[in-house]
């Protein structure tokens, strides 16, 4: 299916927004291919999303909405492009793997400009799929230290979007910061459940019925981030640990994946620590 420019808008609502929009739409001869929009009753704010075709002229059409929307609205027109990312790994493949497998067949729709580890484990890997590998290890430096070379190497790149896949370090604020709404992670918890480390272990001695894996965009709190998404799986009372975390990576993978579908076609808006996404 051909990809077309996309509009998102977030703004207070009120009434005429959409017969607004589309006016101008119109005036500036695009055609809507989709329209979806949503009213979150509870802070007031309208969230729109659009595919347009079009000659597209961003300038134009940014000036021509400003003047029907609200004074601080977000208005963000974005061009049909592939967005870039790079990947942060520490040492267990798996998702990282499934990525540059659907990268290399070309079905992430999404450039991986380079991968970044904190230990070299994963760098011989990567460089079967001709995906540049940075080793920063952590060993030996400061929290500040470290994630300085991190924010140095990618300035190289300067990527649209980071992704933790499986990224086991604990992000300072002044990252996060950085590269504000646009890191994703996935931690392999059906979060709120077992936040933190060894999840695994925390559910099988729980005793739990049901696994699972959760995507969310990393803020400043642990594991707590606006959700994406998320899926479980049931487990069995004879499953080992071996066993849960065997089929924990399973979803994981197809969780990170789905949620990375959604973001780089631009469909997830983030409301205070929730997501509205848009199908």
């Amino acid at each position: 299916m051909e990809k077309h420019h996309v509009i998102r808008i977030k703004c207070r609502d009120r009434k005429g927004l959409i017969a607004g929009i589309t006016g101008v739409l119109y005036q500036h001869d695009h055609n809507i291919m989709v329209m979806k929009e949503y009213v979150e009753d509870e802070t007031g704010t309208f969230f729109a999303r659009l595919e347009i075709a079009g000659e597209l002229n961003e300038t134009r059409l940014q000036q021509g909405l400003q003047a029907v929307l609200p004074e601080d609205s977000i208005i963000s027109i974005i061009p049909r492009r592939k967005k870039n990312i790079v990947i942060l790994v520490t040492k267990e493949h798996h998702c990282l793997s499934d990525l540059l497998v659907r990268h290399h067949f070309n079905e992430l729709h999404a450039n991986i400009q380079a991968v970044i580890g904190n230990y070299d484990l994963l760098g011989d890997f990567c460089s079967k799929f001709a995906i540049p590998f940075h080793h920063i290890s952590h060993e030996g430096s400061s929290k500040e230290a470290f994630e300085q070379a991190i924010l140095e190497q990618l300035q190289a790149y300067q990527p649209d979007y980071l992704v933790l896949a499986k990224f086991m370090r604990i992000l300072s604020p002044e990252f996060v910061q950085a590269y504000n709404e646009r890191i994703i992670n996935i931690h392999h918890s059906f979060l709120p459940a077992f936040i933190g480390a060894n999840p695994y272990k925390k559910a099988f001695e729980r005793g739990v019925k049901l696994i699972g894996a959760t995507a969310h965009i990393v803020n400043n709190d642990l594991d707590e981030g606006p959700i994406i998404t998320q899926q479980i799986i049931p487990v069995k009372h004879d499953d080992g640990l071996r066993d849960m975390v065997e089929a924990g990576h399973e979803v994981e993978k197809a969780v990170l994946a789905e949620a990375l579908k959604m973001v780089l076609e631009d469909r997830v808006f983030v409301s205070g620590n929730k997501t509205i996404v848009f199908a």
